[in-house]
């Protein structure tokens, strides 16, 4: 199954490191956050990807073309470094197609340009490259095919929490309180969809907005609640949060170590 992934945004809330670089190669550990999220859809099987560039997308490609896959796996050299002996591998089976899809577009635009890649397919796969997550995709995505749906997300809750007020006439606040937590749900950006989500995306929408509402109206927007983890890389705490994460081997998003012993 393919998987479309969303590249171009300029990261405005991330600007420490946007201005830079793209937010999919801000890194945690060694590696960017796109990798980890490539990885993890390899690990149930999807291979297969298509990147939507847009702001800084250079850079991207230039990632992927001088790729080390020693950073990542352990290997053994040989006569001075002229010879290097892998014992595992990340992308040697990954197939990974670079667009150019504009600086400017939003994400539904973006998935419209890349729909010839997708002709074929019965169903894709689709995310926003900025949040991980360790949600059984193979059981999401059964369910999904389970239902009736043109268009599917994950629901997650929120990481944050925010003082809701209410004011009567002239200012007064009647009630402040906490929103968030256990509570609220929202868009975790896991997207899965079928073919005829094209026929709801009209020229120049955003897909969330005006497709999904046209999908709530006749029953065919799905999700599915997933209380494990799950976080973006919105923010500088973001990254710092991952960094730390990845520094103490508390990486719940790399499901691909599970069977694989101890994570690194």
């Amino acid at each position: 199954m393919k998987v479309v992934l969303f590249c171009g945004g300029l990261g405005t809330r991330l600007r420490e490191h946007s201005d830079t670089i793209p937010k999919p190669l801000v890194t945690i550990g060694s590696r960017p956050i796109i990798w980890h999220l490539m990885r993890y859809y390899a690990h149930f099987g999807h291979k297969e990807f298509i990147l939507c560039l847009g702001y800084r997308g250079d850079l991207i490609r230039e990632f992927f073309l001088n790729y080390s896959e020693c950073l990542s796996n352990d290997f053994t050299m040989k006569d001075g470094g002229r010879t290097l002996q892998l014992h595992s591998s990340d992308i040697q089976d990954w197939t990974i197609t670079f667009v150019d899809t504009g600086l400017h577009s939003n994400i539904g635009q973006r998935l419209v340009r890349v729909r010839h890649l997708l002709s074929g397919e019965a169903t894709f796969l689709a995310n926003y490259s900025d949040g991980l997550t360790d949600l059984p995709l193979d059981s999401y995505i059964a369910d999904f095919a389970g239902s009736e749906a043109v268009g599917g997300f994950v629901s997650v809750r929120s990481p944050q929490s925010f003082h809701v007020a209410e004011s009567a006439a002239g200012g007064v606040v009647t009630s402040i309180g906490p929103m968030g937590g256990d509570g609220v749900y929202i868009n975790g950006g896991f997207f899965a969809f079928r073919q005829e989500i094209f026929d709801h995306v009209e020229e120049g929408e955003e897909l969330v907005e005006q497709p999904f509402a046209r999908l709530i109206k006749r029953n065919l927007l799905w999700t599915r609640r997933h209380d494990g983890f799950w976080r973006p890389m919105d923010t500088f705490k973001d990254k710092i949060m991952y960094d730390r994460m990845a520094s103490s081997g508390n990486c719940p998003w790399m499901v691909w170590r599970r069977e694989a012993g101890p994570q690194r």
